[in-house]
């Protein structure tokens, strides 16, 4: 029922009003990362398509990859709602992972579906998905979209690394890092609404913007797909938020506990959604962070909350002697 390595329809026209010219536009998030190899009933094998510098398998990854395994033991005319997963180990970069799946309840109006990840016999990953009949109700009402400059008017990522990186006062280190940065190949493009000084160890509020979406095409499709993505997209970048106040301490260990998500309307993973981020809380060698992904015209399409391990260097003590 759920197919995410279809081909768009002839009539599909990415946004910007080109079509899509075949083979060489779709999105390397659906054609590579999210595609799941069938095993057996319930049962699949995801890949890797990109690995971040810690050498630990991208959280986004193998979140998204759980709701593809989910939304592949549910009917078409459902769709996802929330998902509630638990990170309890660390990913292995060099094996597939593989996704078990639990039809645990299909009712009327609400199917859960239960999917643990596994590599080496043992579980990395527990996911609970939840599937809805879709149901009108005069209760509706959300936050306002905060006003910003839209991605037209704003650099990308790998643009304003390539700014610093002109810098000849740049400390070679700091090069190493901006180097590595832009030497991985992101499924994902991203536009800072307020771009941070990357450098700067000055505290800033547990607040940032930017503006996301999958790179290349995906075009209209189930919208449980364009869940997946978002679901990998929402990882990226995102419990950094909890160190913006603490970026005079060198981070030692960072990695995600839980990821939420709940899908409020329909939207498109290949066009820009602003990504409001922020941390209410930090504490305890953890940090809690917010997410709200907003469609374009004003509509949240999406609401995230992450908590992770956060372990800085200290600095010693002054001596009261």
């Amino acid at each position: 029922p759920f197919h995410p390595t279809e081909s768009p329809g002839s009539g599909d026209v990415p946004e910007g009003g080109q079509p899509a010219a075949p083979g060489d536009l779709r999105s390397v998030l659906v054609t590579s990362v999210l595609s799941l190899e069938p095993l057996d009933l319930d049962l699949f094998r995801g890949r890797h398509y990109w690995v971040p510098v810690t050498r630990r398998l991208f959280g986004g990854q193998i979140v998204g990859q759980a709701l593809v395994a989910a939304a592949k033991a549910v009917s078409e005319d459902v769709h996802a709602h929330s998902l509630h997963c638990y990170f309890v180990r660390a990913g292995d970069p060099t094996v597939p992972v593989l996704y078990q799946v639990e039809r645990t309840r299909t009712g009327k109006s609400f199917s859960v579906r239960s999917v643990k990840a596994v590599q080496h016999g043992k579980p990395i990953l527990i996911c609970q998905a939840s599937f809805q009949q879709s149901q009108e109700s005069p209760v509706q009402h959300q936050f306002t979209m905060p006003t910003v400059l839209p991605p037209e008017e704003l650099r990308t990522q790998e643009e304003l690394i390539q700014k610093y990186l002109q810098d000849p006062n740049l400390v070679e280190k700091y090069r190493l890092g901006l180097n590595k940065i832009l030497a991985q190949e992101v499924p994902v493009e991203i536009k800072p609404v307020n771009p941070l000084e990357i450098l700067c160890q000055l505290p800033q509020e547990p607040k940032q913007l930017f503006w996301v979406r999958a790179r290349g095409y995906i075009g209209e499709c189930d919208m449980k797909l364009h869940c997946c993505v978002a679901a990998y997209i929402s990882d990226y970048a995102f419990l950094g938020t909890a160190l913006l106040p603490h970026r005079q301490h060198p981070v030692k260990f960072m990695v995600s506990l839980d990821h939420s998500m709940w899908f409020h309307a329909p939207f498109r993973a290949d066009h820009w959604m602003l990504y409001e981020c922020e941390s209410p809380w930090a504490g305890g060698c953890r940090g809690l962070v917010h997410g709200r992904l907003w469609r374009r015209d004003g509509v949240l399409a999406v609401t995230c909350a992450q908590e992770g391990v956060i372990r800085v260097e200290q600095s010693p003590a002054e001596s009261k002697l």
